[in-house]
């Protein structure tokens, strides 16, 4: 009896090992029975299947990374290429539904995830010039805009819309040179006003500086008078020890040899 109860269980294994389903952390269950889906997700853990009558089908929910190399024309009507990135995941209480009305999960990205990004980048970088798509600050609020055109038109879907970046632009080699030539000029032409202004300011110094000295000077002249100035004269004479005065005609001093 135990020998044959052996040899059922080795024979119920294998039909054991196909009859459940393992959902991973980071997915989700949508369960199926004859043609039917479930309204409720199945949670992580080991799910039961029966052949035909039950059947499980598992969901990426973790954070996904959608990249799309687009060419799209700016307000002037130039031709810009992108490369950007859609990073998003799936409500897990919406996977049923989303797979109700849309399709399997290669089905609902192709028919939804990818035309609202497309739509969504055509429409907004088009409503801005060259230059705004090639400066960064530029690209950071066209990603901004398409981030909120996209969670109004996939949030109410169940999709999660985590962030739109813009990695590169690539232009035409000619309008990329004449951009990077017109930015130099208004570097140089900020450069000159600082300059300008700076020099502005050095010459208010100036001006006070010479104003100073000459209000010394007015001041020195008007207290400054003959005697005074004959008197200092003569102290300085006094106080050199090659000057000897004699008194003479001219009333000037001599001077005896220095050696």
């Amino acid at each position: 009896m135990i020998r044959w109860s052996r040899v059922l269980l080795l024979a119920l294994i294998p039909l054991f090992s196909t009859a459940c389903v393992i959902v991973e952390d980071g997915q989700v269950g949508i369960s199926k029975s004859f043609g039917k889906i479930g309204d409720e997700p199945v949670p992580q853990g080991i799910a039961f299947v029966i052949p035909v009558v039950r059947q499980i089908e598992t969901w990426n929910i973790k954070l996904q990374e959608y990249k799309e190399q687009a060419t799209v024309p700016s307000s002037e009507g130039l031709i810009v290429g992108l490369d950007t990135s859609l990073l998003f995941k799936v409500e897990s209480g919406s996977v049923p539904t989303i797979r109700k009305t849309i399709g399997t999960e290669r089905v609902y990205y192709q028919t939804l995830i990818l035309p609202y990004f497309r739509n969504a980048l055509r429409d907004v970088v088009a409503g801005y010039p060259v230059k705004n798509i090639y400066s960064e600050q530029g690209r950071k609020e066209i990603a901004d805009k398409i981030k909120q055109r996209l969670v109004e038109s996939l949030g109410p879907r169940g999709v999660t819309v985590v962030d739109v970046l813009l990695r590169d632009v690539q232009l035409p080699q000619r309008f990329r040179e004449s951009i990077e030539q017109k930015l130099t000029a208004e570097q140089r032409v900020q450069q000159k006003g600082f300059e300008l202004a700076q020099a502005e300011k050095d010459a208010l110094i100036e001006v006070a500086r010479a104003r100073g000295a000459a209000e010394a000077q007015a001041i020195v002249r008007s207290t400054l008078s003959g005697p005074y100035l004959q008197y200092l004269w003569i102290k300085t004479l006094s106080e050199n020890p090659n000057v000897i005065y004699v008194a003479t005609e001219a009333n000037l001093p001599l001077f005896k040899n220095a050696k």
